[in-house]
């Protein structure tokens, strides 16, 4: 499983985990991997996958973080190495014990950190319990980071994926630490919102991200480096086109008329500000956008 990685990785601070969202939780298993190789003199590194183990099992999985974001927000942590595995279906069926020896005769970590909850092997196995007990045997420091909670509620990449399917994305970016964003390239879109004067950028929402609810969000947006207050509108757009059953991010981006047709860009969502729905008129929902503007 590791045969990729070169052998002149050595003597590492381990940090296991997905680590989909690198929420809360999750930068405190990253930066005490870190904080320890950073105290002994040695370097730190992440062991994650390319996909989430529970596809292999063939279920869908909806991410907060597109892989490629995640190791963004990992790196950013200061970790020395991030060591991302395809996880397959041969993986799925080696257990707890193979894959802790494959892990210590590769890396012959000094230390490795997971999360309370973190499992490893066939029929997940591998808990915090059976590292702890097998420290000394390999000859490894263990360190189990014990819950984070907010408002009493446990901080888990599932419940966060569950407060954004249902639009609390308040909460969700409070639980994460960050906001909740995506990235795309602004595309053509049929330009009837600068008829009614509210110009839009539509860009395309990442098929693997959880699906929020169509609405209208109150967003961030990042364009060549600079960062603008923004309106987005996630969803099928019934006002315009009944006919239209794709979703589509709008953003009306505030004070801002600049040409960004084919310009990369970053949108964080901080919040819902309504539902989507449908208007009787065009000039309707013109009055109901600028509504919805005070609340950005």
């Amino acid at each position: 499983m590791f045969e990729s990685i070169p052998d002149n990785y050595k003597k590492l601070s381990l940090a296991l985990g997905f680590f989909d969202g690198v929420h809360r939780a999750h930068r405190k298993v990253i930066l005490n991997a870190v904080e320890y190789a950073k105290q002994n003199g040695i370097k730190s590194a992440v062991i994650t996958f390319n996909t989430h183990p529970a596809e292999a099992a063939g279920k869908e999985v909806k991410y907060i973080t597109t892989i490629q974001n995640r190791d963004e927000l990992i790196k950013s942590l200061g970790v020395d190495y991030i060591f991302s595995i395809d996880f397959d279906k041969n993986l799925m069926d080696i257990t707890h014990t193979e894959y802790l020896d494959a892990l210590v005769n590769k890396f012959n970590p000094q230390a490795i950190t997971t999360g309370f909850n973190h499992t490893f092997g066939k029929a997940r196995l591998g808990t915090s319990g059976f590292l702890e007990e097998n420290s000394k045997k390999y000859g490894y420091e263990y360190f189990l980071i014990k819950p984070e909670t907010l408002g009493g509620e446990v901080i888990s990449s599932s419940v966060i994926r569950k407060k954004l399917a249902a639009g609390d994305i308040s909460l969700a970016n409070e639980m994460l630490g960050h906001p909740f964003s995506f990235d795309g390239e602004v595309i053509y879109g049929n330009q009837i919102g600068r008829t009614i004067g509210f110009p839009t950028a539509n860009i395309i929402y990442p098929e693997e991200l959880v699906t929020i609810p169509y609405g209208v969000y109150a967003v961030r947006i990042t364009v060549k480096n600079e960062t603008h207050k923004g309106m987005m509108n996630f969803g099928i757009k019934p006002t315009i086109d009944e006919t239209n059953r794709m979703p589509v991010a709008e953003v009306h981006i505030l004070n801002f008329d600049d040409d960004i047709y084919g310009e990369a860009v970053n949108i964080d969502i901080e919040k819902q500000i309504r539902t989507e729905r449908k208007f009787p008129s065009l000039e309707e929902l013109k009055k109901q956008i600028e509504k919805d503007l005070m609340s950005c």
